[in-house]
């Protein structure tokens, strides 16, 4: 459908021309897609409404004193506006299984489906993804990285546009990730295994990728010495084709063997510390002049790290030992092919079977798949944001992680509550991870693995060109968004124009003022004075600034004045996803 443009005004299209032209000059490679056909209602909203969070009491699951992990009910763009105020630059890892785009009512925009059939499918969806990848993005840590399940269907869309957001230089690897191995024999021609697994980093220079532990029974391989586990690896001696004499001439110097204490060496002018010692040259099979691997220096540097053994026929040969790469165990590098039996999908359904008694969820993702790619690409302390959270196997998985190495991972759970997905499947399962549960509702008891829980649900404010009482409104309704970005939630004192929050371990205190200074501050500042522990203090001023001098008595804090920071950030998402 062509788009029309007889109500425009004349400077109105040489600001569109001139857009036009800018984008094109910017572009030489790339995905175009109509994005102004069928705006976002979600996203437009928000010039009239500022999203904030309202928590919820009764939902609160606490077992100990460790930080908070938290569960957003609402729509995923408002909670990535707040969580652009609260964790900006804060989130280690992002793993989201956005909707596939199948056609078949697992996509929603503007409240209808998307079919098949719909000429401007995938332009929706891109528009949906770009909008919430790009709050993403500013969410990462600066060694961040976004982990992204999907299907053939979006799959080379979802490529390109991550090289847009992200860079073609923060790509790290694009993994099929085997969910069927017996294949899906409804598929025309092949029967279809896998999906993929897309990984991005917010700057790829200061990521990690951390190593995959060996199984128990491929310990029988490594042997141990006095530096540590190792096993044989290749040969001294060169493979391949710069192996030659003619294509390494510096790698072909003779090698002794004191055979008496079975050591290996190598000496400056070519000769033995002992005439009885054995020369080797590296001479292959074959008879073929080849080069070693290792120069002279590294041979003198890192001799415990060969392998000297004899054949029978009483020839020597030496063999480079393999090292672990991190931990007391041996590691592997993951595979770019990703697949364990585990990772079936008829593995997680049965798993939310036996936890509910029934099937509560179509196709979630299998608890060993998430927490494989949690730890890969995580430290024991990371906080881990899924935004598109579904039945919440991103919690399930993080907190049996946590489990198994002691960690203390922290999940940022946000997803809606169509068909109820939130408030009847992902908190109960989180629940009942934290609490235990009865298989299948009657049967045996499965111990809850701890953690704690706050919950929440987006809200708003009227946007209103009265900027003085917007911001008084907004100071009154952020408290929530306060508490969130500081994880410190119990209420320690409340008083009309103050509160005091202490966290879980109380070595931290919230203090949130809310008016114009008056006698109220004065009880404010002795309790200030009263606390010794670190404080985080915000208070309300119009002009977005406060004079310290009033704090000259009160040690140990950070102040910082609201609400003028969260408008701005609402202002740039407004200006980048609404006005351009």
């Amino acid at each position: 459908m062509a788009r029309c443009y007889d109500n425009l005004s004349r400077e109105d299209l040489i600001e569109l021309l001139k857009k036009q032209d800018k984008e094109l000059a910017l572009k030489k490679y790339g995905l175009v897609w109509d994005s102004e056909k069928e705006p976002e209602k979600v996203v437009l909203d928000c010039e009239n409404n500022l999203p904030i969070l309202q928590r919820v009491f009764d939902k609160e699951i606490k077992t100990d004193d460790s930080d908070c992990n938290i569960l957003i009910e609402g729509d995923n763009f408002h909670a990535l506006s707040v969580l652009n105020y609260t964790h900006k630059g804060k989130i280690d890892v992002i793993y989201i299984d956005p909707p596939y785009n199948t056609g078949n009512k697992d996509f929603k925009y503007n409240d209808t489906y998307v079919d098949k059939e719909d000429g401007y499918r995938h332009s929706k969806w891109l528009n949906f993804m770009e909008k919430r990848l790009n709050l993403a993005k500013e969410l990462l840590s600066l060694d961040g990285i976004i982990v992204i399940s999907i299907n053939d269907i979006e799959h080379s869309n979802l490529k390109i546009l991550l090289d847009k957001i992200f860079g073609e230089k923060n790509y790290i690897a694009d993994l099929p990730t085997i969910m069927n191995l017996k294949g899906n024999q409804d598929n025309f021609g092949f029967a279809d295994t896998h999906e993929y697994t897309l990984l991005y980093a917010k700057n790829k220079e200061e990521c990690k990728i951390n190593l995959f532990e060996i199984d128990e029974d491929e310990l029988d391989d490594w042997e141990e010495d006095e530096f540590g586990l190792y096993k044989k690896a290749d040969t001294l001696r060169r493979t391949g084709q710069d192996a030659p004499r003619e294509r390494r001439p510096k790698g072909w110097f003779p090698v002794f063997i004191d055979e008496e204490k079975q050591q290996v060496y190598v000496t400056e002018n070519d000769q033995p510390r002992k005439k009885s010692d054995i020369l080797i040259f590296p001479i292959n099979e074959s008879g073929v002049e080849v080069s070693w691997s290792w120069g002279k220096t590294k041979i003198m540097q890192e001799n415990h790290n060969l392998i000297l053994t004899k054949s029978k026929t009483g020839k020597y040969n030496i063999y480079k030992k393999q090292r672990p790469q991190i931990g007391d165990l041996p590691t592997k590098k993951p595979k770019t092919l990703f697949y364990k039996p585990e990772y079936s999908s008829s593995t997680s359904t049965n798993e939310l079977k036996k936890m509910f008694g029934r099937k509560v969820f179509n196709n979630p993702k299998p608890v060993p798949l998430i927490k494989d790619l949690i730890y890969l690409t995580t430290k024991n302390n990371a906080i881990i944001l899924d935004f598109m959270a579904g039945s919440g196997t991103t919690a399930h998985a993080l907190l049996s992680l946590n489990n198994e190495d002691r960690g203390n991972r922290r999940f940022i759970l946000c997803t809606n509550n169509e068909n109820q997905i939130c408030t009847e499947v992902c908190y109960p399962r989180i629940e009942k991870v934290i609490n235990g549960y009865n298989k299948n509702g009657n049967g045996e008891f499965i111990k809850g693995l701890g953690g704690n829980l706050q919950y929440f649900k987006t809200d708003f404010i009227k946007n209103s060109e009265n900027i003085e009482q917007l911001k008084i409104n907004l100071t009154y309704k952020c408290t929530e968004m306060l508490c969130l970005k500081e994880n410190i939630y119990n209420l320690k004192e409340e008083q009309e124009d103050y509160k005091i929050f202490v966290s879980n371990k109380k070595d931290k205190y919230l203090c949130v003022y809310y008016n114009f200074l008056n006698e109220s501050f004065e009880q404010f500042l002795k309790t200030l004075k009263e606390i010794k522990e670190e404080k985080i203090i915000y208070i309300f001023s119009l002009e977005n600034s406060f004079n310290k001098e009033f704090l000259e008595e009160v040690d140990n804090y950070k102040l910082e004045t609201i609400p003028q920071k969260i408008l701005d950030v609402y202002k740039k998402i407004i200006k980048e996803n609404i006005r351009g």
